[in-house]
């Protein structure tokens, strides 16, 4: 069954909790207790497929279990009574994981609850813990999550072909569109980009052929976002690329930060270490639209907010809203 997410009695203090956070990149694990957080993690550099059924809740225990079974003999914690999984994709592709994994984690592991956590919601929670506020998830997409603590409220995330906007692959895109109207002798070109495009891609004709039919788009698209930021500094086009980049990423942010109160606002993913290119006329875009919100450094990443929401869980303090595409608990009978 799903459980109300509210303060209760838990488990206590000195019960197991496993954390993981599985992405695009991998899955990543943390082991430890409530009463000392996490204590160890290891991580596989393989992503858990998706198919018919969505996320393939049997390729991700295929890959915890061994990951689990070693941090057990690693810390010596007690076998985990508490679990929380953010997945990427679990609102869309997380029918089969939502009906699976729980049993699964209890058979295998003895876990009795399982939390089940989009990786914008880990994301949030790593960044900002259960404080009032949004948090502007950005990488090779892009997404923007923010809740008062009664509901969460969410702004883009559609993918690089209905969204995304102000993310990675739309940067690339961007700045490869300038590239080909230089190439073109089109108005909005740019000579930079189009020569950072030949030098990464090689001659311009075979574009196209490089890119339609990549099953990784997005973060072919999204690898040449560091090169619109190389250029920003001379060159007007990718700059003005950059400072659109801005403006989406804050209109996403105010479309789902809370209206009253010092809410708080972190940006985290990978697209931010691209620099001032970006971040510069983000803060002015931020500072503007949500004059009243304040804006703090990440405290953690989504592995961190795993753990952070497997001890509030398995100690009865959990006070996040459930959304059952978001955050859902379910306990084993």
């Amino acid at each position: 069954m799903t459980a109300d997410i509210n303060p209760g009695d838990g488990p206590g203090t000195d019960s197991g909790i496993l954390a993981v956070d599985s992405g695009g990149s991998g899955l990543r694990v943390a082991l430890g207790t409530a009463e000392r957080g996490a204590l160890a993690r290891r991580s596989s550099q393989v992503p858990v497929r998706t198919g018919a059924r969505g996320i393939d809740p049997d390729h991700l225990m295929a890959q915890l279990v061994p990951l689990v079974r070693a941090l057990t003999d690693e810390t010596g914690v007690p076998p985990p009574a508490t679990a929380v999984v953010g997945a990427a994709g679990l609102g869309t592709l997380g029918h089969a994981l939502r009906a699976e994994l729980p049993g699964a984690l209890a058979r295998e592991f003895g876990v009795r609850t399982t939390a089940l956590a989009a990786d914008a919601v880990t994301a949030y929670v790593g960044a900002l813990g259960a404080r009032p506020g949004a948090v502007v998830v950005a990488g090779t997409g892009l997404i923007a999550l923010g809740t008062d603590l009664t509901a969460w409220q969410r702004a883009d995330g559609w993918g690089h072909l209905l969204g995304d906007c102000g993310g990675g692959a739309w940067i690339g895109r961007a700045g490869l569109e300038a590239a080909l109207r230089a190439y073109d002798g089109r108005p909005g070109g740019s000579a930079p980009l189009l020569a950072r495009a030949e030098e990464r891609f090689g001659p311009t004709p075979g574009l196209p052929g490089q890119l339609y039919p990549r099953p990784d788009r997005p973060a072919v698209l999204a690898s040449f976002a560091p090169y619109v930021a190389g250029c920003a500094a001379d060159d007007p086009v990718a700059a003005g690329i950059l400072r659109t980049a801005a403006r989406h990423l804050a209109e996403s942010a105010a479309a789902v930060c809370p209206r009253g109160g010092e809410p708080r606002i972190a940006l985290t993913g990978g697209l931010f270490k691209i620099g001032d290119p970006l971040l510069v006329p983000l803060e002015g875009e931020l500072a503007r639209r949500l004059p009243h919100a304040l804006r703090v450094p990440a405290e953690g990443d989504p592995l961190d907010g795993a753990v952070r929401i497997a001890t509030a869980l398995a100690t009865g303090a959990l006070t996040l809203p459930g959304e059952e595409s978001l955050l859902s608990v379910v306990q084993q009978t």
